[in-house]
């Protein structure tokens, strides 16, 4: 991993580029981030991360143990903390990180977030099978049905790892290689092509692409 930031997925929107062009993005509320932890690799903890904190949270939700641990980074308490390694960025204890700090407009980023749940799912929706299809000889209540799973004698069973129906959404996904359309430092704010994991106020990560990944 590499540096990055910890948002919050606002909703979409589109602007136009300098050709003219319409270009559709989510727009992220990407910070401030508080440094809430640094590790060394050569201290206690035997690695080099950056703990990141996001977004306030009310005081009496929040454990005495928390409470010290963010009092120590002269922060308020927070919602979301997330560590990310080999932060390439130099900061120190208490440090604001904000999205004009680490992103600019025309590179490329990596969002991880957690996708929408969408329940328990047939096997139509969840792995786009096109159903048995047929309403003659019999088929009126087929249509979305997977149809056979298995065979007969050899080998008498059903493979593991067979796609079926079942609960669907809800995972952690990263999307790579997104491109930075806007930096709006004035609103904490990071537009970016397409569409990114999550619902509307989903909290999600933005990955700084390295020189080597780019």
């Amino acid at each position: 991993m590499s540096s990055g930031l910890i948002g919050k997925k606002v909703g979409m929107t589109s602007v136009f580029d300098d050709e003219g062009n319409n270009i559709a993005c989510t727009v992220i509320e990407a910070g401030p981030n508080v440094v809430t932890q640094v590790k060394e690799e050569d201290g206690p903890d035997g690695y080099d991360a950056v703990q990141l904190a996001f977004e306030n949270k009310k005081e009496k939700n929040t454990t005495k143990a928390m409470q010290g641990h963010f009092a120590e980074a002269d922060s308020p308490p927070k919602k979301v903390l997330k560590e990310f390694r080999d932060f390439d960025e130099e900061v120190e204890h208490g440090d604001v990180v904000r999205v004009e700090d680490l992103f600019e407009e025309g590179e490329t980023v990596d969002v991880v977030g957690v996708s929408k749940g969408k329940g328990f799912q047939g096997v139509v929706k969840r792995h786009g099978f096109s159903g048995v299809g047929m309403m003659t000889h019999g088929q009126s209540d087929r249509q979305r049905h997977p149809g056979s799973i298995g065979a007969s004698a050899d080998p008498s069973r059903v493979f593991k790892g067979m796609r079926m129906a079942g609960q669907t959404g809800g995972e952690r996904t990263k999307i790579q290689n997104l491109t930075v359309v806007r930096v709006l430092p004035d609103h904490d704010a990071i537009l970016i092509k397409g569409s990114v994991p999550g619902p509307k106020s989903g909290y999600v990560e933005l990955y700084k692409k390295t020189s080597s990944e780019a």
